[in-house]
């Protein structure tokens, strides 16, 4: 069964109303050029039985436990051989060809690991999703944002983003990555468990000198939310907690210590905003991430000393060199082209291929 170049790989955790919504589309769209595979992530629903009776076809991946995002998909890969990942949410519609475009690049370019399509609302149709939009950056304080959504700001769609583009950090709701890239850096990181790990991801493929992009001429629908929703304080102590893991992990410009130390200077600030708005639970999140972020400290600086070898040229493209914390709430820019593009950087000094191609 497992014929052809490419695994679209869903990671299903007690998901059969999504399963039932939206796999159909999936296989009718992806099966000329790739192999459909349902990881399943320990459900405790009928999520299974339905795939095996209604979908002969799709490989079945089934977990002993609930793995999360992370640990699901580092689990449930081991078992495939091809040469490229889809990493795909159980809650997306996919569109005609939306696979075409991606891998055409992908294999038109050595260096470029890894890429998505565009993000769009299953919702709003002509409106940018939250999990990725048109791809995503970062700020000098590790701030994640995207082409076409700053935090909760969404731009509608007009076209005005087309095209193939390099960014910092590609979403894992619909991430397409070169196999050997995958296992060049082992996957994600577990220790995530969910949220921004596929920005540590991209992030330690950057580091090596890959590239990683967004191809806006392929686009999905995203309902989001389908796991844990934005309001959810446990998702507020994912997001902290991670951002923290994320630049101890991986940040390398300048004194780690300084850009630490400031980053909890400004989670505090955000745990007083959340405190006036009467959202204790979220402020008492960013306390119970903290407290998780020192408890993983060591063991997270050990893994920044495992990969400092591979900084060979680290690639900083998508790098935004402002702080979009002030960009949005001091100067009102909740447009991604209303930021200042010179303050982006726009190319590397990549100059071969990496161990990907070898």
């Amino acid at each position: 069964m497992m014929s052809k170049r490419i695994a679209v790989a869903i990671l299903n955790w007690n998901g059969r109303k999504w399963l039932e919504q939206f796999l159909p589309i999936v296989i009718e769209h992806s099966r000329s050029m790739a192999d459909v595979v349902l990881i399943d992530n320990g459900s405790t629903d009928d999520s299974i039985a339905f795939c095996e009776t209604h979908f002969p076809d799709v490989t079945i991946i089934s977990l002993d436990q609930n793995y999360g995002f992370a640990g699901g998909y580092n689990e449930g890969l081991k078992e495939l051989q091809h040469e490229y990942f889809v990493l795909l949410n159980s809650d997306i519609e996919v569109t005609p060809h939306w696979l075409q475009s991606p891998i055409e690049w992908l294999d038109r370019d050595p260096l470029l690991a890894a890429c998505q399509p565009k993000i769009l609302s299953y919702q709003q149709k002509d409106e940018f999703e939250y999990a990725g939009a048109c791809g995503g950056y970062l700020d000098q304080d590790g701030y994640a944002f995207c082409k076409g959504r700053i935090f909760f700001s969404y731009e509608q769609d007009h076209g005005q983003y087309q095209g193939q583009h390099e960014v910092f950090w590609a979403t894992g709701a619909a991430l397409i990555i070169k196999s050997k890239a995958w296992r060049e850096v082992s996957g994600l990181d577990a220790d995530f468990f969910a949220h921004m790990e596929e920005i540590d991801l991209c992030w330690r493929l950057k580091n090596r000198g890959y590239k990683i992009g967004a191809d806006l001429e392929s686009s999905v629908y995203h309902v989001g939310g389908g796991t844990l929703d934005r309001l959810n304080p446990n998702k507020t102590f994912l997001n902290f907690r991670n951002n923290l893991l994320l630049l101890t992990k991986n940040y390398t410009a300048s004194p780690l210590l300084m850009k630490i130390l400031k980053r909890m200077l400004l989670d505090g600030i955000a745990g007083v905003r959340f405190l006036t708005e009467g959202k204790w639970l979220h402020c008492w999140a960013i306390v119970r991430a903290h407290w998780q972020y020192d408890l993983m400290l060591f063991s997270t600086l050990r893994k920044r000393r495992a990969e400092r070898p591979y900084h060979r040229n680290p690639n900083a493209v998508g790098w935004y060199q402002k702080s979009i914390l002030l960009a949005f709430f001091m100067q009102g820019k909740t447009c991604f082209h209303q930021l200042d593009s010179a303050s982006f950087v726009q190319s590397s000094q990549v100059n071969h291929v990496p161990d990907l191609e070898k």
